[in-house]
């Protein structure tokens, strides 16, 4: 019988998927034992600082949004447009 090859592979995959794997709880525990290292700050910001900080992000996040916003928009017309012009032509 000629089957030994496939016989033998499948063996090999039996044995690889029996092996014991790490799960993610696993590695993320490991990961927290050794790493035990708190951060340290030298700079602290006051509420006021914190504030316009705060206000300063979500005003560049919108302005950002609303740029993706327009380019998504025009990109969706123009193909829209020339699907149309394709299938009319």
């Amino acid at each position: 019988m000629g089957f030994g090859g496939s016989v033998s592979a499948m063996i090999t995959s039996l044995k690889n998927n029996k092996r014991k794997r790490v799960s993610a709880f696993e590695k993320l525990e490991r990961l927290q034992k050794e790493n035990n290292d708190t951060l340290h700050f030298k700079k602290s910001a006051s509420k006021k600082e914190l504030t316009q900080l705060k206000k300063r992000v979500l005003k560049e996040n919108k302005s950002q949004l609303i740029k993706n916003s327009i380019l998504f928009f025009l990109i969706f017309i123009i193909l829209v447009y020339t699907t149309f012009v394709f299938m009319n032509s």
